[in-house]
């Protein structure tokens, strides 16, 4: 979820584009198989750059929340980020993005509705963003900046679970903060997969934390079948940065992509 310990709902709705040009250019259209993840990362501050100019696509509901952020930093990274994904979504898709509509659960998680088979997800942190893309079920991702100043044994002690917490005070201390970021990122990426938001509380499952140790969802409860329902990844998004993907089922492959030489302002 965007931003750390920002786990935020949003109202059930649904939102059109406004019929409006774009100036910048669309990714290559790229074919989407059934057992394959698409990571798509992009540096939202390069992205406000390049779009400054360019009409904004958004809806009347993204308007309003871009509206509210106090930063114009974090408003621009917001609408870029929001123009982004609706191009995405048209390449993958090929269909033009004014058509496109995003509903919301009643707990917060976004998508196309019912009649696509196109699932996405979103994160951002500091000036990166991360878009993931599916066919067929359902997935989350979470990417965390990675302040040294956060007190990790503070808030591990309050969220994590009781697994998770002898493990993590086992851990050396110039390692504590890489490795309370990992465990962050794959438990937010599970909560956001299940799209169960502030329901699912972060101690009701485990999460491997060891450096170095693979990204892996170890046990749930009260449940735990749900266990084997998904797979789970660290993603490679650079220093200062944590990020992992949690998919449903098992997929072949998860393909990661830059948006650096895909997204360019156009004249105009």
């Amino acid at each position: 979820m965007a931003g750390f310990l920002k786990r935020r709902q949003s109202p059930l709705i649904s939102s059109s584009v406004q019929p409006v040009e774009s100036n910048f250019q669309l990714p290559e259209y790229q074919e989407l198989p059934e057992d394959e993840v698409h990571i798509w990362q992009a540096n939202l501050d390069a992205l406000a750059l390049a779009t400054e100019s360019s009409p904004l696509l958004l809806s009347q509901d993204e308007h309003r929340r871009a509206g509210r952020f106090h930063f114009e930093s974090d408003r621009k990274r917001y609408i870029a980020g929001r123009q982004f994904l609706r191009k995405l979504l048209s390449a993958y898709l090929k269909t033009d993005f004014t058509g496109l509509s995003f509903h919301y659960s009643p707990k917060g998680k976004p998508s196309l509705g019912p009649a696509s088979e196109i699932r996405f997800n979103v994160s951002h942190s500091g000036r990166i963003a991360l878009f993931a893309f599916v066919r067929g079920r359902e997935l989350g991702v979470d990417v965390e900046q990675i302040h040294k100043e956060v007190n990790v044994k503070e808030i591990a002690g309050r969220f994590f679970s009781r697994a998770e917490q002898t493990t993590f005070a086992a851990v050396a201390e110039e390692l504590k903060q890489e490795a309370f970021f990992r465990c962050w990122t794959r438990k937010e990426a599970f909560v956001k997969a299940k799209g169960d938001g502030l329901s699912l509380a972060l101690d009701q499952f485990d999460v491997s934390l060891l450096p170095g140790e693979p990204a892996q969802l170890l046990s749930t409860r009260p449940d735990p079948k749900e266990q084997h329902r998904w797979s789970m990844w660290d993603l490679n998004v650079g220093p200062d940065y944590a990020a992992a993907l949690v998919v449903e089922g098992k997929v072949a492959s998860v393909v990661e992509r830059s948006t650096s030489v895909t997204v360019e302002c156009g004249a105009g």
